[in-house]
């Protein structure tokens, strides 16, 4: 049998991977591995990533996460520090979701130093879930390690209960660090005691074992400190690279059911995601009306106000029939409804006094948006094409670029939350890269 790396940190371990989605799927099928796993730390920032570069590779992506338990309290309340890892494998379609809703919760409802949850979360959402007892920042590792074995068996028995049987595993690593192998040396033996099976990760950061030096950089930057700190916290190990199966193999020759296991768990996690399709939100329109009729007759009336409002002669007619050309565009493609939302919020934030802008990007270019005062810019004097905006035969998303006062946009926010409910209101993060010119200045302090 194979092996499947289970336990793995890419760049969205934030500060603390240092392995590009690129690199990783490449050197995966170099070293000859059908599957990989990304566990990133609390988080699923990188999921959909990781899922479509695999994909496109050839790979079986396997989605989960290192997560943090909260401590002996065991419900994720602000009083304790303490949290222990957790690695979560999704085997589903159930498991995804569940996995999605834990990190979700863990962050809106447990972050405490970190996005943390808590046993009785976990237990009402461990349907479709695989889980590793994962680092030394494990609880049952943490115990094994120190020799407290009835400590370990307490818990160990504790998550057995807590997932689907078969589902819960024992993790043994090679990473060759003084405290893991006598951790390794409990676990094996705590295996044999409460009929669990052992599974073995790298518990990988970088990809090759020279790249050490790099990823402790990498942590020193993550937590101010420099290379001359002896406080800062460090891996003492060069070997949290992405191992082969041989590699593997060779450091688990006493265990192979180990390996063997990790593909055991490969072959039992199968999810497939269904990207690309849109999920819009549904306006509520006045009764005897679709979202198709309300618009156009919201934009028909717009059009008419902004007939008075032009201090120049215009050939209606041509107006008309552009806007009717928009109309069925938007009719075909079915993106009425995000025209109404958007329409919504910003006359909103007009009314209350807030100041929006006139519209930027390809948006100004549709006559609808223009009547509906989504932009404030009338695109036929200067031949803007609607076309740029949204074409029948390049389906995307229509997205309008809106700029709004900075000091009143939550009133904004707070107005479509309300509206829609918060849980249906999400905002978005771009994550900034280390990239050579700009990084140089953070490696030269550390």
């Amino acid at each position: 049998m194979s092996f499947t790396h289970l336990h793995l940190h890419t760049l969205y371990s934030l500060l603390d991977g240092a392995i590009r989605m690129k690199d990783l799927v490449k050197t995966v099928k170099d070293k000859g591995m059908s599957a990989v796993a990304v566990t990133d730390h609390g988080n699923m920032f990188g999921a959909i990533d990781f899922y479509k570069k695999a994909k496109d590779a050839g790979l079986k992506p396997i989605l989960g996460t290192e997560a943090y338990v909260a401590g002996p309290k065991g419900r994720a309340d602000r009083t304790e520090k303490v949290s222990h890892h957790l690695i979560l494998l999704a085997k589903n379609a159930e498991g995804y979701a569940n996995l999605r809703y834990l990190a979700s919760t863990a962050y809106l409802h447990g972050f405490y130093y970190h996005p943390r949850i808590d046993k009785q979360v976990l237990a009402e959402h461990s349907k479709g879930l695989i889980g590793l007892t994962a680092c030394l920042g494990g609880e049952i590792t943490q115990a094994a390690c120190r020799g407290d074995l009835d400590h370990a068996r307490r818990v160990a028995l504790e998550y057995k209960g807590i997932f689907e049987p078969g589902s819960f595993f024992l993790e043994v690593q090679s990473n060759g660090i003084p405290e893991q192998e006598k951790a390794n040396a409990g676990l094996k033996q705590l295996a044999r005691d409460v009929d669990l099976p052992l599974v073995a990760t790298a518990d990988a950061h970088y990809i090759r074992r020279e790249d050490a030096r790099a990823h402790e950089l990498l942590m020193c930057i993550a937590s101010g400190k420099t290379l001359a700190d002896d406080r800062r916290m460090r891996h003492d190990t060069d070997r949290l690279y992405v191992m082969s199966p041989d590699e593997m193999r060779a450091c688990f020759a006493d265990t192979p059911e180990a390996v063997d296991n990790t593909q055991l768990i490969a072959d039992a996690c199968n999810v497939e995601l269904s990207l690309g399709k849109s999920m819009l939100p549904s306006f509520r329109v006045p009764d005897g009306h679709t979202e198709d009729s309300y618009m156009a007759e919201l934009a028909q009336k717009g059009l008419a106000l902004r007939f008075g409002e032009l201090g120049y002669p215009v050939d209606r007619d041509a107006y008309r029939a552009r806007l009717d050309l928009e109309l069925g565009v938007i009719r075909k493609m079915g993106f009425a409804g995000y025209f109404l939302v958007v329409q919504d919020f910003i006359n909103w934030a007009k009314k209350q006094g807030i100041p929006v802008g006139p519209g930027r990007g390809s948006g100004a270019g549709s006559l609808v948006a223009y009547s509906l005062r989504i932009t404030d810019l009338d695109p036929i004097p200067y031949h803007l094409l609607f076309e740029r905006f949204l074409n029948p035969e390049r389906v995307s998303m229509p997205d309008f670029d809106i700029d709004f006062c900075q000091d009143r946009r939550d009133e904004v926010i707070q107005y479509v939350q309300q509206k829609y409910g918060a849980d249906q209101v999400a905002q978005i993060i771009t994550f900034g890269t280390l990239q050579a010119r700009a990084v140089l200045r953070d490696v030269g302090r550390v």
